[in-house]
């Protein structure tokens, strides 16, 4: 009996003090609420429904949906049922989804100091990314940007050499005829011409598989034991399951990334050294370690930023940042494009008799220049990425983490119309696959590939063309969308002139979907065969 009433005596005053935080909480927050509905109207949104405690029933069907690759679907799925706007909880956090226009235009536009874009991803990405312009807020951030932003210009974009260069390497190892997995080889090429943008010199990825094709004795490359392209796809992999875990990302930390995520930045540390002697001796040290004969002129963004600041810490983070940015979401788009190209083949036709018709078959004898305005002005051409984008942007969802109490303009109550109160704290999501499918604002086929959509008229609403978002919007507009059209198009440019015919490999009924930190070909991966002839 005694030992009941000592134990009594600690766990009475814990359920007390307990209780009445627990009760503190709630008060305060109905206070707050109350005030929102008072002055601007707020109404609760739908919540989804949950039969375990934390949500736990939600992250399970997540993670099987994961597997099966179509995450993507089941929030469209849940919008569909639940409407445009609702509330899912999640090991004891709410977080708010979304996919209406005029919301995601208040959150990147009219109330974007109410909502913190680098939050939600430092605490995600941090160990990886570590503190640069997708990581930080507020003054951090506009410094960031504005180093960064300058060197995407117009004139930076116009050099398409570089790319030549590795696209030719590239296409040196699609066997003619043969099953290639090109989503495999899109990221091994964007790697290669990121790496190469930034830091003067490519990791060799493409370079690394085109000699392992090669059987003849002697024919061998010497190939280092160290994989960059490796260990940052490793790094992503993990950086998924944080993504998921969203406020508890800190539960998953495994060796293997800390390991991946060590090599990455010391690879990048060896040149942001070299950059920061060449600023120190005033630009005349020798950039480039092993081939001497590098034209001069070459641009190089990690010496340009360098130029800027000296801050080590700085310029490897941010070089970091625009890879991860740079290398998916460009090689997600062009996996996508000759995905839905091989099953679209009158596309495919007409997007070939344009190529032909404003670039020629890239001959001595009928070859016209490639450049940033003729790429730019190839209207079909950029009809087919814009649709592509449309139907598989490559990154689905964006989070925002509100800052302080807030709110929604539209969402709330039975008819889903009114404005809903968003407390400090808590994360939005706001889901581009699912609204660039509302069949309310792209039709009745909007689930269907139809790049001759984009010539024409359609009713935008009231959206402030927040319809369409593939790079984002507002401030924090992503600063490489040109850079990022210009590589895609070129690419497509190249590869339809080097091969005369593309063909599907496989012919899988069920679209797999898988959702990285872009999203790209799940399955087997964009399986298609390349005729030179």
């Amino acid at each position: 009996m005694s030992q009941t009433f000592n134990v009594l005596q600690y766990v009475l005053p814990v359920a007390v003090v307990l209780g009445g935080y627990i009760g503190y909480f709630q008060i305060n927050f109905w206070f707050r609420e109350r005030r929102f509905i008072k002055l601007q109207g707020t109404q609760r949104v739908v919540k989804v429904p949950t039969s375990l405690p934390l949500g736990i029933d939600i992250i399970v069907t997540m993670v099987h949906e994961i597997k099966r690759h179509r995450l993507p679907e089941y929030f469209r799925d849940l919008f569909e049922k639940l409407g445009n706007t609702f509330d899912m909880k999640l090991l004891g956090e709410s977080s708010i989804l979304t996919r209406e226009p005029r919301n995601i235009h208040a959150i990147l536009t009219t109330q974007f100091e109410d909502y913190a874009g680098g939050a939600a991803k430092s605490l995600q990405f941090g160990p990886f990314l570590g503190d640069a312009i997708f990581t930080l807020d507020g003054t951090g951030w506009e410094y960031s940007r504005a180093i960064l932003r300058p060197q995407f210009t117009r004139n930076q974009l116009s050099q398409l050499q570089n790319l030549e260069e590795h696209l030719q390497v590239m296409m040196d190892c699609i066997p003619d005829g043969e099953v290639v997995d090109m989503q495999s080889l899109f990221y091994d090429l964007t790697i290669d011409t990121g790496t190469d943008f930034l830091c003067g010199e490519s990791c060799n990825a493409l370079e690394r598989r085109r000699n392992m094709g090669r059987k003849k004795e002697g024919e061998y490359w010497n190939q280092p034991e160290d994989d960059f392209a490796k260990e940052f796809n490793t790094s992503q992999k993990h950086l998924l399951y944080r993504a998921i875990l969203g406020g508890q990302a800190n539960l998953w930390n495994p060796k293997e990334l800390q390991s991946a995520v060590k090599f990455c930045r010391t690879w990048f540390d060896e040149y942001v050294k070299r950059a920061i002697e060449d600023q120190k001796s005033g630009g005349t040290s020798r950039w480039e370690s092993d081939d001497a004969n590098e034209k001069p002129s070459k641009y190089i963004f990690l010496k340009a930023i360098a130029k800027e600041t000296q801050d080590p810490v700085f310029l490897r983070d941010s070089l970091l940042n625009i890879l991860l940015a740079a290398r998916d979401t460009t090689a997600s788009l062009l996996a996508w494009v000759f995905y839905v190209l091989v099953r679209y083949p009158d596309v495919e036709q007409r997007l070939r008799q344009t190529i032909l018709k404003d670039f020629g078959e890239g001959n001595a004898d009928d070859s016209k220049p490639i450049t940033f305005e003729s790429l730019k002005n190839c209207q079909y051409l950029r009809w087919v990425l814009n649709e592509t984008l449309r139907l598989y942007p490559s990154v689905p969802m964006s989070t925002r983490i509100a800052v302080r109490d807030t709110t929604l303009p539209t969402g709330g109550g039975p008819d889903q119309k009114q404005p809903i109160f968003v407390p400090k704290g808590v994360t939005v999501i706001y889901d581009i696959y699912s609204m660039h499918r509302r069949v309310d604002i792209w039709g009745p086929d909007a689930n269907w590939f139809r790049p001759e959509r984009w010539g024409e008229k359609r009713n935008k609403g009231d959206f402030n063309y927040f319809d369409y978002l593939p790079f984002n919007g507002g401030p924090r507009i992503c600063i490489g969308q040109q850079f990022a059209l210009t590589e895609a198009s070129y690419t497509i440019v190249r590869m339809f002139q080097r091969f005369k015919r593309f063909e599907a490999a496989e012919a899988n009924e069920w679209l797999d979907l898988n959702l990285s930190l872009t999203l790209t070909v799940g399955g087997k991966g964009c399986h298609i065969k390349c005729y030179r002839s």
